[in-house]
């Protein structure tokens, strides 16, 4: 992706703010680090793809 591309994709970006246990914050933390080191995907793609996954879930 070029450089301008990013810039517009970060513009597009909104945050969501979530308040977890402690425990499932450190499990998320741990999983998404994982996932990063190990398939060389970026934070925000997981991010993304863990939203768009329970709004599949939830039918929404």
């Amino acid at each position: 992706m070029n450089r301008e591309r990013k810039k517009e994709r970060a513009e597009e970006l909104l945050e969501l703010k979530l308040k977890i246990p402690a425990d499932l914050y450190r499990a998320y933390q741990r999983c998404s680090w994982i996932i990063i080191h190990e398939t060389g995907r970026k934070q925000l793609d997981i991010m993304e793809e863990m939203v768009h996954d329970f709004l599949v879930k939830h039918e929404c």
